[in-house]
């Protein structure tokens, strides 16, 4: 109990204290987690808080602003069999918010774009992520306080669909 409580305390301490290179990283080594020389972690960066031990990443290692690093998936208390891990390598540049998932191994050299989720492994030299944003579909009822999720789901039409055959909003 006493040791769960100084990780959550340290984990928080790191989540938004200044020091990219020096504050961070060493209580994130307090936490367990094994980094490896000259790694910068941006602030509220979020590193598995029940298995930090089981987390290990690279020399030379950039981790952007707001990324979570997560190495377990499962309700209750700590399980010391638990054996889910998460290895980014050396050289590795990893964009501001993304999220990497248990049991992945980000390869040396690799690139992960800005909001990617990286759910299995990265190739060493890779730049990774997802394809670029697009549009979807037309809104023609706006998602707010003012109209029901539902109403807004309905009002989806496709980008090729005419303007006619658009409904008319909610409340007005």
């Amino acid at each position: 109990m006493y040791k769960r409580l100084v990780q959550s305390i340290l984990r928080r301490m790191a989540y938004s204290l200044p020091g990219g290179y020096s504050i961070r990283p060493f209580l994130h080594r307090l936490r367990g987690v094994k980094l490896g020389k000259n790694v910068w972690i941006s602030q509220y960066v979020y590193i598995d808080e029940i298995h930090p031990e089981a987390i290990s990443i690279g020399d030379n290692t950039t981790i952007g602003l707001g990324v979570t690093i997560v190495a377990h998936f499962y309700w209750g208390p700590r399980r010391d069999n638990y054996r889910a891990k998460v290895n980014i390598g050396n050289n590795v540049f990893i964009g501001p918010h993304c999220v990497i998932l248990p049991e992945v191994t980000i390869g040396d050299g690799a690139v992960i774009q800005a909001g990617t989720v990286v759910s299995r492994d990265v190739p060493a030299g890779t730049l990774w992520g997802a394809p670029k944003a697009k549009p979807l579909a037309r809104v023609t009822v706006p998602l707010t306080c003012m109209n029901s999720a539902d109403a807004f789901v309905n009002g989806l039409r496709p980008l090729n669909d005419s303007p006619q055959n658009t409904p008319a909003p909610e409340g007005g």
